[in-house]
């Protein structure tokens, strides 16, 4: 059965985020106090790294009822048996990655301009992560296309979308204002002095956006 799917505070991280912490406990933290996806965006280590990594989180979240999902690496997942697999546009292409993955998978799609929204497989796909919604460090190629934009292209989704890029505790209110459905950081939480808390501010600030709409 497909994992339930609540984009309200999604969480990415890999090794590369974490400022030599263990990513499994911030995703501990961040899973105990509110988020409610985790994605493993490991861009540093080897395949059997990759792996090792995505057990530990596996075993970690499962749980808590917070599902994993593997960025790009469809193979990894695989292995894991990971909740789901997010790809991008020059991944794997979505239709063959969900092929792979099977239907009781979740699959997340990289979305940025209007010609990939119209390309879109939609019947593939359980969401999609717009952005870069505001400037951000973590992807270098990732031009931030402010909230109009994004606004344009959430509304025409017939999925439920995810913003991504940029975005913060000073900011995440205008992602769901916006039309997004969640909020997906990484240094927002990864960066914070204490994860727990950031998250709870996260997930409050989601909530009473959601709650006032």
């Amino acid at each position: 059965m497909k994992p339930l799917l609540d984009l309200s505070v999604y969480l990415v991280l890999g090794p590369q985020d974490c400022a030599g912490q263990d990513p499994v406990d911030i995703a501990i933290a961040a899973a105990q106090n509110g988020a409610t996806v985790v994605q493993l965006r490991d861009k540093t280590g080897s395949t059997r790294e990759q792996i090792e990594l995505a057990e530990r989180l596996m075993q970690a979240l499962k749980p808590l009822n917070v599902p994993l999902i593997v960025n790009d690496r469809v193979d990894v997942a695989l292995a894991v048996d990971a909740d789901g697999v997010h790809v991008g546009q020059d991944d794997m292409d979505a239709t063959k990655a969900r092929e792979l993955i099977g239907s009781d998978k979740l699959l997340g799609l990289s979305v940025s301009t209007q010609d990939e929204l119209d390309a879109a497989d939609f019947s593939a796909c359980d969401y999609l992560g717009i952005g870069a919604c505001f400037p951000t460090n973590s992807k270098d190629d990732a031009a931030d296309m402010g909230m109009q934009s994004f606004a344009g292209l959430t509304v025409q989704s017939q999925l439920p979308v995810v913003g991504i890029g940029g975005i913060s505790l000073s900011n995440a209110d205008q992602v769901i204002k916006a039309g997004a459905d969640g909020v997906a950081v990484i240094s927002a939480i990864c960066g914070a002095s204490s994860p727990s808390a950031a998250t709870r501010k996260l997930q409050d600030i989601v909530k009473s956006v959601k709650d006032l709409g």
